[in-house]
């Protein structure tokens, strides 16, 4: 219910607006208000019923009248007395008498400027003393000057109203205060305020929402220099913080509280109730699968040059939410993406043994004895989305749960088993991720890296191993389990589901899983072969059908496994089987490495390249120049030796001749002298005496010969 004189406040104004209900017609069907915090505000008029709608949906909510207060006539001087009765029996002479003409919009600034006139006062004064007793409650006290506000220096305002609950001590004074009972109204500014300030990203710390509360509800508003200044009301018109934090945790909602302040994620993530386990969604081995990667907390080095170090690698796994036995595991530096999540999935159907026997690992089926495909597999959004899982769905009727971003919790077993693994890294390997942030001074643990990507696999899987034995503590256990004295290991539990529940286990032909699964690429067919990932391949097929000579197409779609690029796969036309491709000679430096090491080598190759390019810029602009400067020198000593006497067409037909005599010359420049030799040093060996002296026959020889061929080129040239 509104009653006259009720103070509100907007909470959904940037200005925090502040009114005072100053009058209710007859019909209680409209009011009017006034803004508090204005210099002069006149009334406005509005319907009650817009009003209550904003109270229920607290757009507008009850605040205490700031300017309710006890003022003892005692502490008046008779100054301040003196100005407040003049300016009451003003506004006593006409609001009571004319009202309706004051409140309505219409016609107001006459009846004001009338009024003005009649009391020999101007319009500003006027406006200002009415609207002074509007924003102020509307009593003979509310005319006093604003310095009455602060009280006089060192005094106290003392209330009337007796206060409940147990008292303040002493203020700062030492002066007992009772303070103010914390009613509907306080409580719903509290809510508000908690609302307002401390569920907020800001995530203001619950002294600090205290205050704002005290800024924006308890406190008078002013203006010094231009700026909006604020005064808190006295202690004994405030609620303490004490009485704050009280109905802060009376009115505690974690949720609300978490999901504001940090995010709802955060909440379900971190905090939300535990009332189930993963284990009671299903009913069996292979009913459910969780699959998931992580960026192992290791550095590895490159199988083919340990001195360089490849980073960090991604792991994938698969694991039976019935049983927490893994299914299925993928290591390598590919993802998190859904080339990632194939080779995991393609190993969870593959003959565990074979795979093991890859890493020099013997086991038997006891020890790893899956290879199924499971009912629904619960993953990532990301890698599971795309043609690749219609696939999956389609064709292989595996149904895809893909989790919410950002929680993790809803893979908790898959999320669990990786900082296991990466706890279990930190202290048994070198190059592990120690910390997150180094100090100064500390060693840098990248340059520890010492594993390939092949011996951390080999870690990987022993510790598959090691897990599918361990005794899960905490597993919920059936039972029939205990009274078969069963150890709730992940081989016990797979086992005994796959005899005594129901499972929904599956198995395929790996290669229809891999046209399913294994990602597609283009290939180019000519005559060197057919050409992927820059390695070149051929097929028995492709011999005997010409590709090379004679091809029909010029690209080709073709499967591959990342693991294993020694072979490519042409599918066939009707989809239940492959054209295998092997490997070129030209291309043997790359058999046996992973698709990831060769596709490292090219980068690293084009690294080197755009290394050198700056050196090869520079001998390219330096061997321009030296080409320059020889022919520069060529044409200075054309242009110093010959004479132009010869024409044109005699210097074209001399050519054959001249290369001849040019030809003669440089058989005795490059005629070998058998017993001239070099030492290991490069240096050539001294010459004796008698080689001086066949050196000096030589060049006289030279000069002989010289003479001879230059007289009979030019007798040749003057018959001619």
């Amino acid at each position: 219910m509104i009653y006259e004189n009720m103070t509100f406040r907007y909470i959904d104004k940037e200005d925090g607006q502040r009114i005072r209900i100053v009058y209710i017609d007859d019909e209680n069907k409209a009011l009017y208000y006034v803004n508090i915090d204005a210099s002069t505000s006149m009334p406005k008029k509005v319907l009650i019923e817009k009003l209550e709608a904003e109270i229920k949906n607290n757009i507008l909510i009850k605040i205490p009248d700031q300017f309710l207060k006890v003022i003892k006539e005692d502490e008046i001087s008779e100054l301040q007395k003196e100005r407040r009765d003049l300016d009451w029996n003003i506004i006593q002479k006409y609001w009571n008498n004319q009202k309706e003409s004051l409140l309505e919009r219409k016609g107001r600034e006459n009846k004001l400027k009338k009024i003005s006139d009649e009391n020999n006062l101007s319009l500003p004064k006027i406006k200002k003393m009415f609207s002074r007793f509007w924003q102020r409650g509307m009593n003979k006290n509310a005319l006093l000057p604003d310095y009455i506000n602060s009280g006089g220096k060192g005094k106290t305002k003392n209330l009337n109203e007796n206060k409940v609950g147990r008292p303040r001590r002493v203020n700062y004074e030492g002066e007992s205060i009772e303070g103010i009972n914390i009613t509907e109204d306080i409580k719903k500014i509290f809510e508000i305020s908690i609302n307002r300030f401390y569920r907020k990203k800001e995530k203001l710390s619950l002294t600090e929402t205290y205050n704002s509360m005290l800024r924006e509800f308890f406190s008078d508003r002013y203006y010094e220099d231009g700026k909006e200044q604020f005064k808190v009301w006295d202690n004994s018109r405030i609620p303490t913080y004490h009485q704050f934090y009280y109905w802060f945790k009376k009115l505690q909602n974690t949720e609300k509280d978490i999901s504001f302040r940090e995010s709802s994620k955060e909440f379900n993530l971190k905090h939300r109730p535990i009332l189930s386990n993963s284990t009671i969604e299903t009913n069996g081995p292979g009913t459910r699968f969780q699959i998931d990667a992580t960026i192992a907390d290791i550095y590895l080095v490159s199988s083919l040059n340990r001195n360089r170090i490849i980073g960090r690698p991604i792991v994938y796994a698969i694991i039976d939410v019935y049983s927490r036995l893994v299914t299925g595991i993928y290591v390598g530096l590919e993802g998190p993406s859904w080339l990632g999540a194939m080779m995991a999935l393609d190993n969870m159907i593959a003959d565990k043994i074979e795979f093991c026997k890859k890493y020099g690992i013997e086991i038997n089926n006891e020890q790893w004895p899956s290879h199924h495909l499971p009912e629904i597999i619960i993953a990532d959004r990301g890698e599971f989305e795309g043609y690749s899982v219609e696939n999956l769905i389609n064709n292989l009727n595996i149904k895809i749960e893909n989790t919410s971003p950002y929680r993790g919790d809803l893979k908790g077993i898959v999320e669990r088993s990786f900082r296991t693994t990466n706890e279990k890294i930190k202290h048994k390997t070198p190059g592990a991720i120690q910390k997150e942030y180094r100090e100064r001074g500390d060693r840098d643990y990248r340059l520890d890296a010492t594993l390939t990507l092949e011996e951390f696999t080999q870690i990987y899987i022993k510790m598959i191993l090691h897990n599918n034995h361990k005794i899960k503590v905490n597993h919920p256990t059936d039972k029939e389990m205990i009274s078969e004295e069963l150890t709730p290991t992940p081989i016990n539990l797979w086992n005994w589901g796959i005899k005594n529940k129901k499972g929904r286990l599956r198995v395929i032909d790996r290669d229809i899983m891999r046209l399913n699964i294994l990602p597609k690429a283009r290939a180019s067919v000519s005559r060197a072969g057919l050409r992927f990932k820059k390695l070149y391949y051929s097929s028995q097929k492709a011999l005997e059908e010409q590709w090379f000579v004679k091809s029909k197409h010029r690209w080709l779609e073709v499967v591959y496994d990342p693991r294993n690029i020694d072979k490519i796969y042409i599918p066939h036309e009707d989809g239940k089987g492959y054209e295998v491709c092997y490997l070129l000679e030209k291309s043997k430096q790359y058999k046996d490495c992973l698709l990831e090491e060769i596709i490292f080598q090219e980068e690293l190759k084009k690294e080197l390249i755009a290394w050198e390019s700056n050196k090869q810029s520079q001998f390219n602009i330096d061997l321009d120049k030296e080409i320059e400067d020889i022919v520069k020198n060529a044409k200075k000593e054309k242009d110093r030796t010959v004479t132009e006497t010869t024409s044109k067409a005699k210097k074209i037909k001399g050519i054959k001749e001249n290369r001849q005599l040019e030809k003669e010359l440089n058989r005795i420049e490059e005629a070998f002298e058998i017993g001239k030799e070099e030492n290991k040093e490069g240096i050539v060996k001294q010459f004796n005496k008698a080689d001086e002296n066949k050196e000096e026959q030589k060049d006289t020889r030279r000069v002989m010969l010289m003479n001879r061929l230059r007289e009979k080129r030019d007798e040749r040239l003057g018959k001619k």
